[in-house]
């Protein structure tokens, strides 16, 4: 079901994030006691758990699971496992993530929207308790109608939701998240207070793309990949695509090339717990970077219309520190 902000506030309710906290810990432990059991050493090349902080099918799990297929193919790692803790933006699986201090066969893959759920939910738990390791990729979002919609540009579409705002549902991904913050700037640049955006969380693309179908909600703002099959089959149109400059691989403007002042982007990297020796660090890094030069990963980048954009640790560290001041500027900025 779609999670409306104007009617789930607070967010998230305390008993769902204990619950689902319990149930990555009992699954994370389970993994760790089935890697005992099968003799594997306490080293990642070993046996190696890769956390998608979301459900199955959406875009940190597809990153978990193209890295492990990569891993075993190039016999990186002898026994990659995704394991999924969804839950509050991705909080519930860094909160777990962040308790985890000295576990050295852990990754967990994340991104922009993690820093906007932190903010967001209130998250005790932030990236500076966790490791980072090294950046992977960047994807854009693309803004989406139904085909049938009376608009056919950004500006028709601004023009029919300033009318009523609140009731222009707009849908994306989780509260926070980079999905959320376009479509907030989006509105406030043409003229829409953005806490007045009655936008509706959900937990994957197919889930959006029904949605629009059926009139739920009137737009989307989500990544190209959620959408592709629609928009090829002519059910659903995009109207721009947030990238900083033209996208040879997406065949449409940017939200900058129609007037807006928008162009957010969405990465994402990989992290480990707390507490490691600088051996540990660089043998995670190692393995990420051995992944990333595969035929297997770049096939992957291909298929999924990503961007590589590799960066090791120390640099990506950087990345992290500014993209969060980034973040926590254009909410405050947003008024929230």
């Amino acid at each position: 079901m779609p999670l409306n902000p104007e009617r789930s506030r607070p967010w998230p309710k305390r008993i769902i994030m204990i619950v689902l906290a319990v149930a990555g810990a009992v699954i994370i432990a389970l993994a760790t006691v089935n890697a005992s059991a099968s003799g594997a050493g306490h080293d990642a090349t070993s046996k190696l758990n890769l956390i998608a902080p979301a459900d199955a099918g959406g875009g940190w799990d597809g990153a978990a699971r193209e890295a492990q297929q990569a891993m075993r193919s190039a016999g990186i790692v002898n026994n990659a496992q995704v394991v999924n803790i969804p839950g509050a933006g991705g909080t519930i699986g860094l909160n777990q993530l962040a308790g985890m201090r000295g576990e050295n066969t852990t990754l967990m893959v994340m991104g922009i929207t993690m820093l906007g759920a932190i903010n967001i939910n209130g998250s005790s738990t932030d990236l500076d308790d966790v490791t980072p390791i090294a950046r992977l990729t960047e994807d854009y979002d693309v803004l989406v109608v139904p085909a049938d919609a009376p608009y056919d540009s950004v500006d028709d579409l601004l023009a029919e939701w300033k009318k009523n705002p609140r009731e222009f549902a707009v849908g994306g991904g989780s509260l926070g998240g980079l999905d959320q913050m376009i479509a907030a700037q989006l509105a406030g640049d043409g003229g829409i207070d953005p806490t007045d955006v009655n936008y509706i969380a959900y937990s994957g693309g197919a889930e959006l793309a029904t949605s629009l179908l059926s009139g739920t909600i009137k737009a989307s703002v989500s990544g190209y990949a959620d959408f592709e099959a629609q928009i090829e089959s002519g059910s659903l149109k995009a109207l721009a695509v947030s990238a900083p400059q033209p996208v040879p691989s997406i065949d449409l403007p940017t939200l900058k090339q129609e007037g807006y002042d928008i162009e957010l982007t969405n990465w994402r990297g990989v992290f480990a717990p707390p507490g490691l020796s600088a051996d540990d660090e660089e043998k995670l890094g190692q393995i990420v970077e051995e992944t990333v030069s595969t035929p297997e990963w770049q096939d992957a980048i291909k298929r999924n219309r990503w961007v590589d954009r590799y960066a090791g640790q120390d640099e990506f560290a950087e990345y992290v520190d500014s993209e969060t001041e980034a973040v926590n500027e254009i909410w405050a900025d947003l008024g929230y």
